[in-house]
């Protein structure tokens, strides 16, 4: 397997939530009930799993590889990547207190979470197309094998040293628990 494979699967249990996400927002706006709850874990799987798991080996190890491999950081795509995962940590943050505010009774709060949870479905989709068609292939084609099959390595220490073994189990499960929550 290679290490945007690794990427790309990932990339599949987000896309996964924020169906999950925009569906449940689409209800909150249309004034039908929302298990609550379900924006808690959304919260919680987004700062777990996809910022500090997924964003974080992107930005320890795929980046400084490819860096060290001609790309310039300071330039697209690289550029472009960081910047989205910075937007993306502010408008996740912006969800989570708008959650917070709607569940302890502001109900004016209501538009903010749907708005947050829009705003990031939409950002995030876009970012993961990005990298798909134009960050990844260039891993492949300028990263050699051997600096990939340490990538590889690299990507198992990270979830080994940072998240214990099982990290993949534990937030593939909380997606699936979420995608049936914005069911109820």
């Amino acid at each position: 397997m290679q290490p945007t494979e690794i990427l790309i699967e990932e990339h599949r249990v987000i896309q996964r939530v924020l169906t999950a996400l925009e569906k449940a927002a689409s209800r909150l706006s249309r004034g039908e009930e929302v298990y609550l709850r379900f924006f808690n874990g959304t919260s919680t799987l987004i700062h777990g799993f996809t910022d500090n798991y997924h964003h974080k080996k992107e930005e320890q190890i795929l980046v400084p590889v490819l860096v060290a491999n001609g790309m310039p950081r300071d330039k697209d795509p690289v550029a472009a990547m960081l910047a989205e995962h910075e937007e993306g940590r502010q408008l996740a943050h912006r969800l989570k207190l708008a959650t917070e505010r709607f569940q302890s009774g502001d109900i004016s709060a209501r538009d903010q979470v749907v708005l947050s949870a829009l705003a990031y479905v939409s950002l995030v989709r876009r970012h993961i197309t990005n990298e798909e068609a134009n960050l990844f292939p260039l891993v492949e084609k300028i990263v050699p094998p051997d600096r990939q099959a340490e990538m590889l390595e690299a990507f198992a220490q990270f979830e080994q040293k940072e998240h214990g073994s099982e990290v993949r189990e534990k937030y593939y499960g909380m997606a699936d628990r979420l995608m049936q929550e914005c069911l109820r």
